[in-house]
């Protein structure tokens, strides 16, 4: 027997050290008596396991005959010394001496341990009963180790060595394949043999159903419909079970039985008459029967342990296989599931017979390439399926089942596991042939569907497990927590713990089940992570899907996400470096959960619901806002105080978010913000007109009526002044929101807001200073941290302003005396004063109500409109205004003197600023000194130069620009129509056709 596993590879199976203690599966892994049914067959007949032990040893008895074909000697048990036959020259195969020290090679092979030392001994060391004290010890005989094995009585050991000598007695020369071993006994035995009738009675019904058994329910040859023996026997064996039978050997019973006895026994294939008789060999009996046998290989004190003396029992058994109809095939195959089986119902923790079952399976392997038998491939499926099925029901959910203290249990299993599927898929499946070997690695597949399964079942177990406990939590929280002050933090959020779990589960994966795995799968532990990921995933999409807006729960699920994400992404990475990808495969299953992403959305959803808050209260506020100085003492409106003071607050909510990326989301917060108060100034300002809104439209061209100071025709003067007309969108109220003193207030506002961006700018710096999330290179960005559009807005809104509020004054509140007076009729009786004196105290009040640093602006603003009215009433004061030449002076006068106002001996404006604002004036006032025939030359000249125009041709008439110079066609033309003579009339008349009146 050693020889057929000297040479046999079993992998990890031997052990040159004591192996370390296992502990035993979880509570959970399931019952393994209930778990596993033989896969070697179930029998029709209704013969027990011991009916089936019984008749395993008589066969294994009979064929331990001598191969010379000698008779049976008796072996007594060692306590019956005086037994007859006890020292038959003829039984060596059963008397050879074993020794305990006998060291197995096959166990050896298999790395299997002995039995237990101390008290326990193994039944090969020989005992002494309490009949037999004081007699010399004797080494048992192979006979007598397998009637303890098997737990034969002696009596029942001797009737049966008594009965087969007997047998062998009348038939010297018959091997014992010809021999129908049950029938046999039935006719040497009788009730006297037993001790009672009861016993005996038993045993011939056990013995009429092997061979109703062997023969009609499960034959080795398919009984045809015709043959009639079969029903005889069944016939027989049916009426034998309610009433016992004759079996001598002349009475009529027992020749009926042996004639339909032995016509099923000896039939042949080929219907010829067969030599051997085949009446156990039938499957699934013969291999039942076979497994019997092979059971009786471990220890009977010590039931995972094989005993010292296996090399010499096997060569024993393996005689039976002439009766049994076995092969070494068959007997790999069963040999392996015993040694499966009694790992399985010995505790699952003795790691030799996995291992040994492991290798005897490599065997079996090597016979399913080679064997196309159909009926051992039907055994051989079922075998290997019932194997797979009990590995892979622990397997599909190893987290249940294995830990750090059995984790070598878990490695055996797989191995086991892997090696039947290989021989199922690859030797058995008819797919696996049609599709290309390459194409599939059942051990990886099956390793990757071990992996996903049992961390999707620990997910949802660690998912089930964080609901209940959150669940309860809250509920016996419930009372205290109404009591809690309202500030005190909630507990953390269910997929937040889920995330700290599954970080575990994953560490834990890593750390124990992967280096396993590994054997098998090179990429065990980043696919297990990738299950992970993909379970957790599905849970945080459903929660994101469900959040309208920024909450400290789902920033701190959101968080624990992404920390999640980051180590599981580690792992799978450090697992990959070695791949033919480097792992790419297994990150592409790793979609990115965008976790910082999404709480950036929700950092944005909050910053736009804050900033359309107080862009509808900027709305509602600024509607009633009144702009008085008398009802705003520092000068600014209050809307623009609540309006810095929302923002401060705003990013103090900002800051106080539990995010991450204060740093990356406060450009967001900045823009959204600077947005709102540039929307605050734009409203601010809105309404309030412009320099375009007061200028007054320009009258038609005409020729200037000639009066009685030089001619004295008899022409009509004008009854009236024809005053210039208004912008009709020039408001009148004086009361209103645009008035002065009402933009005055807006234009300290927005000074104000201005003054207050370095403050805000420097407090945003000290928040993101003291922010968590910042870093050094935060602060490296200033624009980040800046106003860009609300600054520019309010600098043009300022300039806006000073414009609207200059124009207002000269144009419109001035322009009974400016417009409407000044040079009206005679230049010499309606002068410049009565506006300088009412344009003082317009300027006085302003200063008084402006920012200091505004005041200068503004002033410069209205000295500005001062001067462009100035000119309007020269070149664009209409029909009721003419000058000549002598009015030149009275005019330089005037202007000179509106200079003076603004610099008012030096308190005033700077010389400078008033020079430079002056510099048109100052070029068009000598043109109303010059003689009108040297401005009609001008004009002709300039007019043909800028035209194109010849001097035969019409001049055409220039077109107004409102840019007044003194080189310019326009401003020429208008001189020469406000000129007081006739060469100055006559031409625009001849030229232009003008008319004297509107």
């Amino acid at each position: 027997m050693a020889h057929l596993f000297r040479d046999l590879s079993l992998g990890h199976s031997k052990r040159d050290t004591t192996p370390p203690t296992i502990m035993p599966p979880k509570p959970s892994a399931l019952s393994s008596a209930d778990d596993l049914p033989s896969p070697l067959g179930q029998l029709a007949a209704n013969l027990s396991d011991s009916d089936l032990s019984l008749t395993a040893f008589e066969i294994f008895v009979a064929a331990c005959r001598t191969s010379s074909g000698k008779p049976l000697s008796s072996i007594p048990n060692h306590s019956s010394a005086n037994s007859p036959g006890q020292n038959s020259p003829n039984s060596q195969a059963l008397q050879r001496s074993i020794t305990s020290t006998a060291a197995s090679k096959v166990k050896k092979a298999f790395g299997l341990k002995s039995p237990g030392s101390g008290s326990r001994k193994s039944p090969g060391s020989g005992s002494t009963s309490g009949s037999g004290q004081g007699k010399p010890k004797r080494p048992l005989t192979v006979g007598e180790l397998m009637r303890n094995q098997m737990r034969v009585s002696e009596a029942m050991d001797s009737r049966v060595r008594r009965a087969l000598l007997r047998i062998s007695a009348g038939q010297v020369g018959r091997r014992i394949e010809s021999v129908v071993v049950p029938l046999e006994l039935l006719q040497q035995l009788k009730a006297s043999d037993f001790t009672d009738q009861q016993e005996y009675v038993e045993w011939q019904k056990r013995t009429l159903k092997v061979l109703e058994a062997g023969l009609i329910l499960h034959p080795q040859i398919p009984l045809d419909k015709s043959n009639s023996a079969a029903p005889r026997l069944r016939q027989i064996i049916h009426a034998a079970l309610d009433k016992p039978i004759e079996t001598g050997k002349n009475t009529e019973s027992m020749q009926v039985l042996r004639s339909a006895v032995m016509s099923l026994a000896n039939r042949s294939y080929d219907g010829s008459y067969a030599d051997s008789c085949h009446w156990a060999d039938g499957i699934p009996l013969n291999l039942r029967l076979y497994e019997m046998l092979l059971q009786s290989c471990f220890d009977a004190n010590d039931e995972s342990s094989i005993i010292e003396e296996f090399d010499e029992l096997m060569e024993q058994i393996k005689k039976t296989w002439g009766i049994l109809g076995l092969n070494q095939t068959l007997h790999n195959l069963c040999f392996t599931w015993v040694l499966f089986h009694r790992f399985v119902v010995t505790g699952q923790v003795d790691l030799e017979l996995l291992s040994a079952a492991d290798g005897q399976l490599a065997e079996v392997a090597k016979d399913a390439k080679t064997t196309k038998d159909a009926e051992y491939s039907k055994v051989l499926s079922s075998t290997l399926t019932s194997i797979l099925g009990w590995a892979e029901k622990r397997l599909l959910a190893y987290h249940e089942t294995f830990d750090r203290g059995n984790v070598e249990t878990m490695q055996g299993i797989v191995s086991l596991g892997v090696a039947a599927a290989k021989i199922l898929v690859e030797d058995i499946s008819n797919e696996y042939r049609r599709r290309r070997r390459n194409d599939v690695n059942v051990a990886r597949e099956r390793i990757e569907t071990y992996i996903r399964s049992s961390l999707r079942t620990a997910f949802a177990q660690a998912s089930s497990s964080v609901s209940r406990w959150f669940f309860h939590s809250i509920m016996e929280k419930a009372d205290s927590s109404r009591r809690a002050s309202k500030n005190q933090p909630n507990a953390l959020p269910v997929l937040a713990i889920l995330a700290k779990d599954v970080g575990s589960l994953a560490t834990n994966e890593k750390q124990v089940f992967s280096p396993i795995l590994k054997r098998w799968h090179p990429l065990a532990a980043g696919l297990a992570v990738a299950t992970l990921h993909s379970c957790y995933g599905n849970e945080l999409k459903q929660f994101v899907s469900g959040i309208a807006e920024l909450t400290p729960d789902a920033v701190q699920v959101l968080r624990a996400a992404d920390q999640l994400e980051k180590d599981l992404v580690l792992i799978a990475v450090e697992d990959s470096v070695e791949s033919d990808d480097g792992g790419k495969a297994i990150i592409r299953e790793m979609p990115p959960y965008e976790a910082e992403g999404a709480i950036a959305n929700l950092v944005k959803i909050w910053i736009k619901t804050r900033i359309d808050r107080l862009k509808e209260w900027v709305d509602r506020n600024l509607q009633q806002e009144v702009w008085s100085p008398q009802a705003n003492q520092e000068g600014y409106a209050p809307s623009a105080v609540d309006v810095l003071r929302i923002i401060n607050e705003t990013l103090d909510a900002f800051f106080q978010l539990p995010i991450p990326m204060h740093p990356a989301m406060l450009p967001e917060v900045m823009n959204g913000l600077d947005k709102c108060l540039q929307y605050y100034v734009i409203k601010a300002k809105s309404g309030c007109g412009s320099r375009n809104t007061f200028l007054p439209t320009m009258p038609a061209l005409t020729r200037c009526t000639i009066g009685s100071k030089f001619q004295g025709f008899g022409k009509k003067k004008d009854k009236s002044p024809n005053p210039q007309k208004r912008n009709p969108q020039v408001a009148t109220n004086g009361d209103s929101s645009s008035g002065i003193p009402q933009l005055c207030v807006r234009i300290n506002t927005l000074q104000w807001i201005l003054g207050e961006f370095d403050v805000l700018e420097k407090r945003i710096i000290t928040l993101l200073r003291n922010s968590e999330s910042a870093h050094v290179e935060d602060f490296s960005n200033g624009l980040a941290k800046k106003f860009e559009l609300s600054p520019a807005a309010c600098l043009e809104g300022i300039q806006q302003l000073c414009e609207a509020a200059a124009y207002r004054v000269v144009f419109h509140d001035l322009s009974h005396v400016l417009l409407d007076g000044l040079y009206v009729g005679d230049p010499a009786s309606s002068r410049i004063e009565p506006y300088l004196q009412e344009l003082e105290r317009k300027l006085m009040f302003i200063s008084d109500t402006v920012h200091e640093r505004i005041r200068t602006r503004i002033v410069t603003e209205i000295m500005r409109a001062s001067f462009d009215g100035f000119l309007l009433v020269l070149l664009a004061g209409g029909p009721s205004r003419a000058f000549n030449r002598k009015d030149s002076q009275i005019i330089e006068d005037d202007f000179k003197f509106l200079k003076e106002l603004f610099w008012a001996n030096g308190d005033g404006l700077p010389s400078e600023l008033i020079d430079k604002f002056s510099t048109t004036a100052r070029s068009i006032l000598p043109l109303f000194r010059t003689d009108t025939e040297t401005l009609i030359e001008q004009f002709r000249r300039l007019t043909m130069e800028t035209y194109k125009s010849s001097a035969r041709s019409k001049l055409p008439l220039p077109p107004t620009s409102g840019q007044w110079n003194p080189s310019e066609p326009n401003t020429l033309l208008r001189v020469l129509c406000y000129r007081n003579d006739e060469s100055a009339s006559k031409f625009l008349k001849k030229a232009y056709d003008l008319p004297k009146k509107l």
